[in-house]
């Protein structure tokens, strides 16, 4: 046998135990019933015994942390609501620095777009679900870390059962929905929240209903526009991005334990790669005694359907928008497919910015952006007199940007042959052909 030879036998062995492995993770996971109630009922610790002293003697030597300091982490219950991007580094260091109980929800599975940023999870993980795929992780790092999975879609239903009893909730996740829902709880539950997002190059964070400062409604008491919200799947992120926003994230955790927090005024950190210093602070208001949820005369006392409230899903999945009613005025990727093999004379119109264009794009396409539209609109008017008649198809990524793009092409330049390719490239993806890149 050549080395070549062992060399990708030994590897072939490696994928087939790592696979082996986590399959029995979600086995142990399922087998240990690992829950709320169960983490409620740790003894707690009144000493360090000498292996803790040996493991966490480094932050033992930090006066603001020390002996108390050390034994509140391992008293202490806190819950991670998401284990992507921000979640993964926020866990793994609060695992890593002895916190004595780590939930964690999410119901979702670890895909290949998410190793990026995700760094909790690896390639062996893929389709895993990522409470597993994490609790495999955190038990490499700390195996005296009580990891509490909760793999289940958190809503109005569960959200007061699930986080009941944990000392420090932090909001990891991507979309407004769960971001109110989260609030609410907290406010509800009397648990303190710390709050992150990262988007792009740019991140924030903020500690909200703690030590009387804001809970997120005294500062946004309603959702923007659907249209105007944006996430990391739909405008992208630098991996490292979420990396810092989860490791300060982790960092206010750790303050709130130990109860430095205290010593602080309620503010903003805001982080961008392009700026100059990077990183800079926003003082924030008290708690509003107007607020709905913990003001003096709260009217919202019950969680409410935050999916309706919002107007978006609970997770940061792009929605489905209906612009055009008309369904006359949309055609399949399938029939799209028909129109090429049959030859007919057509334009293809790519509406997507040139940055994505520039990752893939279908035969034949031209590029303008949606947002370009109206400065470019004497090339629009172009395309338009060349069609002469013919068909102009509108393609985006999902199918959403494509719709104001015909609505557009119909209403302002008047011409009426101009369709919609309905769930754009992702759906040329799934029905015609499986070997075009999706991202």
């Amino acid at each position: 046998m050549s080395t070549s030879e062992r060399i990708q036998e030994i590897k072939a062995r490696l994928a087939k135990l790592r696979a082996e492995e986590l399959e029995l993770e979600s086995e142990l996971v399922k087998l240990e019933g690992l829950n709320q109630r169960e983490a409620a009922h740790v003894v707690k610790k009144d000493h360090l015994a000498p292996d803790d002293i040996r493991r966490y003697s480094r932050q033992l030597l930090v006066p603001e942390i020390g002996v108390q300091g050390q034994l509140k982490m391992q008293n202490a219950k806190v819950l991670i609501v998401g284990t992507g991007g921000l979640g993964s580094p926020c866990a793994m260091y609060l695992a890593s620095m002895g916190i004595g109980t780590l939930g964690l929800i999410d119901h979702d599975v670890v895909d290949n777009s998410n190793l990026h940023r995700q760094i909790i999870h690896t390639e062996a993980a893929r389709d895993v679900p990522k409470v597993v795929s994490a609790h495999t992780s955190l038990s490499r790092l700390n195996s005296s870390c009580r990891v509490v999975v909760h793999d289940v879609l958190l809503d109005s239903s569960n959200a007061l059962d699930t986080m009941r009893g944990y000392d420090v909730v932090v909001d990891a996740t991507d979309n407004a929905a769960t971001r109110y829902l989260i609030n609410d709880a907290c406010v509800m539950l009397k648990i303190p929240l710390v709050s992150g997002s990262a988007v792009r190059l740019d991140g924030q964070l903020t500690v909200y209903n703690y030590n009387g400062g804001p809970c997120y409604r005294c500062l946004f008491p309603t959702p923007p526009p659907v249209e105007t919200l944006s996430n990391c799947s739909e405008t992208g992120v630098l991996g490292v991005v979420p990396g810092i926003i989860g490791c300060l994230e982790a960092m206010e955790a750790v303050k709130v334990i130990t109860g430095k927090k205290q010593e602080e005024k309620p503010n903003m950190l805001l982080y961008s790669y392009t700026s100059q210093p990077h990183f800079r602070s926003i003082k924030l208001r008290p708690r509003k005694p107007s607020c709905a949820v913990c003001g003096d005369a709260p009217s919202i006392t019950e969680l409410v359907d935050y999916v309706a409230f919002c107007g978006s899903g609970p997770n940061d999945a792009a929605a489905d928008l209906h612009i055009l009613q008309d369904p006359s005025q949309r055609i399949s990727c399938r029939q799209y497919s028909g129109v090429v093999h049959s030859g007919q004379p057509h334009v293809l119109l790519d509406v997507r910015e040139k940055v994505q264009f520039d990752i893939c794009q279908l035969p034949n396409s031209l590029n303008i952006p949606l947002a370009d539209f109206d400065k470019r609109q004497q090339e629009l008017t172009d395309i338009v007199a060349q069609a002469n008649g013919r068909p102009i198809y509108a393609l985006c990524r999902r199918g959403n940007d494509s719709q104001y793009a015909v609505q557009y092409i119909r209403n302002k330049l008047d011409y009426k042959e101009c369709y919609d390719i309905v769930r754009g490239l992702l759906g040329w993806q799934a029905d015609v052909d499986s070997e075009f890149p999706a991202y």
